[in-house]
Parts: C-alpha cells; sequence; structure tokens
C-alpha cells in the first residue's frame, strides 16, 4: 500500500511568494462587483412623533433582545453538544476500538448510540463505509458484513482507544516498541505486495485483525488515524486493486471529501461545502490522466486547473488543486496528502470555501484523484 504513491500539489493566491505557482485573477469577467446599498431617513416634524418613535423602538429592542438571547443560548448549547468529547475506554474483546465501538459490534448497537449514519458509500471491500460524525465532529467510518457487524473501522479524530495505550498522537517509536515490528508485505491471491520502506504507517495482523496505524510526520511522526480490517475481509478482497466502477467512483470522492472536511474539523477550521459543479471539472481531469497515461496539473492542451475551471464557466478568486494516483483507496490517499506539505496546505487553507473531488480509474484499476479547492 503506497507502493505507487505520487502526489502533487497546487495553489493560487493574490501576488506571488516563493516557488509555488500562483495566478493573479484581475478579470472583470471572473470578479463580480459589490451591490451598492442605498438608504433614506425622513425626520419627523414634532417632539411628539419623535417620542412616539422612540417609545415603538425600545419596545422592539426589548422584544429582539429576548429572541436574541434565546437564539445566542441555543446555539452555545449546540456548539457545546457538537463538541462535547467522548469519553473513551479500554476495548474488552478487541486491541483495538474507535469511539468505542468493536469490530464485531451490530449495527443495532452501533446506531443506538450514533443516530444513523451521515452517509453510506461504496469502498474498495465490495461493501460501504458507513460515515459518522456531527459536523464533522466525532468522525468515524463503520464498514458491515453481512450480518451487519462490523467488520472494518477507521477515524483520524481523538476516538481511538486500545488494551496497549496507543491513542491519537502516541509516537511511532511507542507503537513499534508496543506491537513489534510491522508487515513489510501482503498477499494477494499468488503476488505479494512489499511496502514501501519509507512509508507514513504501519500494518500488523493483531488478533485477526488487520491494524494499519498512519502517521502524521508534521506532528513529531505520532499517530493520526487509525484503520482495523478484520482479517476475513481482508482475505476476502482477492486483488490489490478493486475492480473499477461508477458506483466505486462516487464512494471514493465523497468518502475523500469527509476526510478532508474531518481534518479540517480536527484543525479548528470552517468545513467545506460540496460542489457539483467544480467536481465534473475534476473528473473531467482525472479521466483525462487515466485514459492518456500522465500525471499532470497542467493537460496535453496545456491548460492549467484554472484555465480547466474558467473554461466550466467557475467563477474564483482563490483556487487550489491536489492531485494522487495509485492509493488502493481514499483513506490512503487523504493520509499520503496530508503528509505532503503542499498537499496539506491546499486542505488546511483557511480561505477556501468549496471543493469537488473527481475520481477516475485506467485499465488496470489504479486510482486517479482530483481535488478542485476554490473560493469567490
Amino acid at each position: 500500500m503506497g507502493r505507487f504513491l505520487v502526489l502533487l500539489s497546487l495553489f493560487v493566491l493574490f501576488g506571488f511568494s516563493g516557488s509555488a505557482i500562483e495566478k493573479n485573477i484581475n478579470d472583470s469577467k471572473w470578479t463580480k462587483p459589490m451591490d451598492t446599498l442605498q438608504s433614506q431617513i425622513d425626520v419627523p416634524d414634532t417632539l411628539a412623533e419623535v417620542t412616539g418613535i422612540l417609545d415603538q423602538l425600545q419596545q422592539l429592542w426589548k422584544k429582539l433582545s429576548n429572541s436574541f438571547d434565546g437564539l445566542v443560548l441555543k446555539q452555545k448549547n449546540n456548539e457545546s453538544e457538537e463538541s462535547k468529547s467522548i469519553k473513551l475506554v479500554a476495548p474488552t474483546e478487541q486491541p483495538f476500538s474507535i469511539h468505542n465501538v468493536e469490530l464485531g459490534e451490530t449495527k443495532t448497537e452501533i446506531e443506538a448510540i450514533t443516530g444513523p449514519a451521515k452517509r453510506v458509500s461504496l469502498n474498495e471491500y465490495g461493501t460501504d463505509w458507513y460515515t459518522y460524525h456531527n459536523n464533522y465532529q466525532q468522525f468515524f467510518m463503520v464498514m458491515y458484513d453481512k450480518n451487519n457487524q462490523a467488520t472494518g473501522l477507521y477515524t483520524d479524530q481523538d476516538l481511538i482507544s486500545s488494551k496497549s495505550g496507543i491513542k491519537m498522537g502516541t509516537p511511532k517509536e511507542t507503537v513499534r516498541e508496543t506491537l513489534g515490528e510491522p508487515l513489510t508485505k501482503l498477499q494477494k491471491g499468488f503476488i505479494i505486495y512489499q511496502f514501501e520502506k519509507d512509508r507514513d504507517y504501519d500494518m500488523y495482523l493483531v488478533d485477526d485483525v488487520y491494524v494499519t496505524i498512519f502517521y502524521d510526520k508534521h506532528e513529531g511522526n505520532t499517530v493520526t488515524a487509525l484503520q482495523l480490517i478484520s482479517k476475513n475481509m481482508e482475505e476476502h478482497k482477492s486483488d490489490y486493486y478493486t475492480e473499477a466502477s461508477p458506483a466505486l467512483k462516487e464512494g471514493f470522492e465523497y468518502q475523500l471529501f469527509d476526510l478532508t472536511n474531518a481534518s479540517r474539523v480536527n484543525h479548528q477550521l470552517p468545513i467545506l461545502t460540496w460542489d457539483q459543479h467544480v467536481r465534473e471539472t475534476a473528473r473531467k481531469h482525472s479521466s483525462d490522466m487515466a485514459k492518456n497515461d500522465y500525471f499532470s496539473h497542467t493537460n496535453l492542451k496545456g491548460q492549467s486547473p484554472f484555465d480547466r475551471m474558467k473554461e466550466d464557466q467557475i467563477i474564483f478568486q482563490l483556487a487550489g488543486e491536489n492531485l494522487a494516483y495509485g492509493q488502493l483507496s481514499s483513506i490512503f490517499a487523504h493520509e499520503g496528502l496530508m503528509n505532503s506539505l503542499g498537499h496539506r496546505e491546499n486542505i488546511l487553507r483557511n480561505g477556501y470555501v468549496y471543493l469537488g473531488v473527481g475520481v477516475a480509474f485506467n485499465d488496470k484499476s489504479q486510482p486517479y484523484y482530483t481535488e478542485n479547492f476554490y473560493a469567490k
């Protein structure tokens, strides 16, 4: 996993800085002037009229103040509910748990606590990721088997608990001291896939569970995410890459979008809005790269991401693009992007408002990922 890890990043801002590729947007076709507001006040002729108006304004203010106080109180309560932390406990049956959920628990048991999933999308195991969160707080994903028992778990937030004490923020050295040397290869059928030595994750087989621990090299090589897949589910997946399909393409797109927002919440940034329009721009570029066997921000016509966005009638003042290729899932793609500084800066840029993700597969079912960010 990560064997084909190739990552590029690109962003655009006003002006020029360092060696980054940037673009200044001054063309009036792509900007819209602020509307001008005008108002007119009529002054009453008598003091009585003034006094009457003041009395009415005072009463109105009292009503507005009461309404405002109630609104603020409700908003604070909602914020408190969203940010309320989970009291994590060590798992009883499995080596790891996420959101106090262990593999083998039923969907009914899990959703009795979390409520229904926010999204259900196809993954590389031929089943679905069920995504649970509260405005991307307490974000985790669960994969169920045919008996509706959890057979896979993932999170990139502080929801990790273990019998060994490994949790979010644990140093890589401590993980290896605790669990030993990680796996160096994975066999699928008659093919053995060798992991890269310089990778940003470790994989272990612990009590019939494939445990993948991701590290953040920009945070001291500490644990930043965890994926748990049962041995049965992993071995049921016969090939390294899953056969391409429209449903898998859409699943990868939405998963990468959700993962991006979960990471933004981790860094106290506003979540991005899904943009269908720029998703089509991203899809076309991924398809072009997959079909014509190249990997670049500049397509074979010489068009940059900004040229392609303008061609698709997308109005922007700030825009950026991330590319990834060859990762077997959106989880591995996202974790790789977060460990590449340019991509990370795009994912965590405060000025972006919209994001569209486009995925395509080549004839070997290897995925190409394009993320297009922008703000008007």
